[in-house]
């Protein structure tokens, strides 16, 4: 297998995550940025995160309280 467009780790060499997959794209994945193959992999995900795209859909509004007595 070609290990040109994997990064190394501290060592020089290119760690694998046995049996892992990265999330955002399917290839294996890597020690150095698990569970990721990649920064780029990794920087995607986080920019999902950071604009909101992960989130769970609930009927509350960002103020609610409900345990605060008025």
């Amino acid at each position: 297998m070609n290990n040109a467009n994997l990064p190394p780790d501290d060592d020089g060499k290119v760690v694998r995550v046995t049996g892992k997959r990265c999330p955002m794209c399917g290839r294996p994945a890597i020690a150095q940025h698990r569970p990721f193959c990649s920064r780029r992999c990794a920087d995607l995900d986080l920019g999902r995160w950071l604009k909101g795209d992960y989130r769970v859909a609930g009927d509350e509004t960002p103020g609610d309280d409900d345990d605060a007595e008025s």
